[in-house]
């Protein structure tokens, strides 16, 4: 599936059920089964939770039916990744009927939004957690096995996960996802975020580091760096980030804003490849970039969702930047990196969007040319205030046919992205065979594109140099020239 067309997908896994699965302790006896939806977030989530829970005697399995609890990481960006959830639960209760001890428990965004809602709705639900309430487990799990329904939505202020090891679930053993921040300050109108997962808060960078290492020694060669906003990440000690001018001059002084925090795991592993997600473009500071720029294994690509090309459609949605301070932003990227490639987030048909302000989204994409996207019509979340101050008026047959006019847009543009990689020799990261070819590896460049080429002598984990002799609008063909200098 092509990364640009019009599916509900946030980065790479996006709304995609993904069952996680874990080598198991033999001295566990009790059934795991996990599913998670929505962003990138929720899938290292799952592996705190499974990290959690093995702890207390539970080995993940694939097998839904011998499952003794089930657990669902939820989404509530959009409607549909909700109403794919309750689809999920009531194949459960058909299950659940048969296996009659099986306890089913719901995380995530979703969770924390609809709360204790969820048991009186879908009686199937045993359990209930938030996401900062995953420590609680083992108590919540006591209670389900005593016979009572169990609820911990509480948003924490200082919670961050820091001190668990997370299990590196249905891994390839070659990438892996380091969470750095929890939360969200920015309170886009459209967006549940802010009030599913919290404020903003950083975690410790030395246990970041540590992660990092650690994953390096188990032989990992790419981490993406993640949090609903990294630029925001600033490490002073603990704390909000809303309350760092309270801090001590000692703490600002030896604080560590998101391009330190870059260096530093840059120079920890300069052979270990550096991604990060997402940003967002109020925040994104030049510094950040520079950073990129100055080391060769933080890979040129940025994750920038913009949501909109009109300034009026960005003052309602209540993005804090402006379509020129995006430009300049953009301007400056380039400059500084110019093989750097950019994708976005686009929502079309935000309430009041005209045909003017949706001729700004296009010229503005024009402008850019993503190398590829995430597209959506806006879906209004409960909760929001977009939901509460604005009416969803525009038309859903005005909606699908802007989106189309985004999505064609956006194929174009990726075409010539890609076409601009034909004859060159690019390094690209081995992570398995091709969906299409098992004669065939797939892997990533630095530009996050995916590149197929012949197996030949090669392994997954391998950095290989490709010569690009083809190309989709998604997918770089080559045939390797021989292993990169970094292996």
């Amino acid at each position: 599936m092509s990364r640009h067309k019009n599916t509900d997908k946030q980065l790479d896994e996006s709304q995609q059920g993904n069952t996680l699965v874990l080598e198991g302790d033999q001295q566990n006896s009790r059934k795991l089964y996990i599913e998670s939806y929505g962003c990138q977030m929720n899938f290292s989530d799952s592996e705190i939770v499974a990290s959690i829970l093995a702890k207390e005697g539970f080995n993940t399995t694939q097998e839904l039916a011998e499952a003794d609890l089930v657990l669902v990481n939820t989404c509530s960006i959009r409607e549909k990744a909700e109403l794919t959830v309750r689809k999920r639960l009531e194949k459960f209760n058909a299950i659940k009927k048969v296996n009659p001890h099986m306890k089913v428990g719901v995380l995530g965004c979703m969770a924390e939004r609809l709360k204790s809602k969820f048991l009186e709705e879908e009686k199937i639900v045993d359990m209930v957690v938030g996401p900062d309430a995953y420590k609680d487990l083992p108590n919540l799990v006591q209670e389900i096995d005593e016979g009572r329904n169990a609820v911990n939505v509480i948003l924490s202020k200082d919670e961050t996960y820091g001190d668990v090891a997370p299990v590196r679930l249905n891994s390839n053993g070659v990438t892996a996802f380091v969470s750095i921040t929890r939360g969200c300050d920015n309170m886009c109108t459209f967006c549940v975020v802010p009030f599913t997962r919290g404020r903003e808060r950083s975690r410790d960078p030395q246990s970041i580091l540590e992660e990092v290492n650690d994953l390096w020694e188990r032989g990992y060669k790419e981490i993406t760096l993640l949090g609903q906003n990294v630029d925001s990440y600033l490490w002073y000690g603990g704390g909000l980030k809303k309350d760092f001018e309270k801090a001590s001059d000692m703490q600002k002084a030896t604080s560590v804003n998101f391009a330190k925090l870059l260096d530093l795991c840059a120079q920890a592993q300069p052979k270990m490849r550096i991604r990060f997600s997402t940003s967002n473009p109020q925040d994104m500071t030049l510094d950040v970039i520079e950073s990129m720029a100055k080391h060769k294994n933080i890979c040129n690509y940025i994750h920038l969702p913009v949501q909109s090309g009109s300034d009026r459609i960005l003052k309602a949605m209540n993005r804090l930047h402006t379509r020129a301070e995006y430009f300049e932003l953009i301007d400056n990227i380039k400059r500084i990196i110019p093989d750097c490639a950019i994708s976005q987030d686009m929502i079309t048909g935000f309430p009041t969007e005209t045909e003017e302000d949706h001729k700004d989204t296009l010229t503005l994409m024009e402008y850019v040319k993503y190398d590829f996207g995430f597209m959506f019509a806006y879906s209004e979340r409960p909760g929001t205030m977009a939901a509460r101050k604005l009416d969803d008026n525009v038309p859903p047959d005005v909606k699908k046919r802007r989106l189309t006019e985004i999505i064609d847009l956006q194929q174009k543009h990726s075409l010539y992205r890609t076409q601009q990689h034909l004859g060159e020799v690019e390094e690209v990261l081995i992570e398995g065979s091709s969906k299409k070819s098992d004669a065939h590896w797939m892997g990533r460049n630095s530009q996050n594109t995916v590149v197929v080429f012949p197996k030949e002598n090669y392994a997954i984990g391998d950095f290989v140099m490709v010569k690009i002799t083809d190309c989709t609008s998604a997918t770089l063909l080559g045939e390797a020239t021989g292993f990169s200098d970094i292996n």
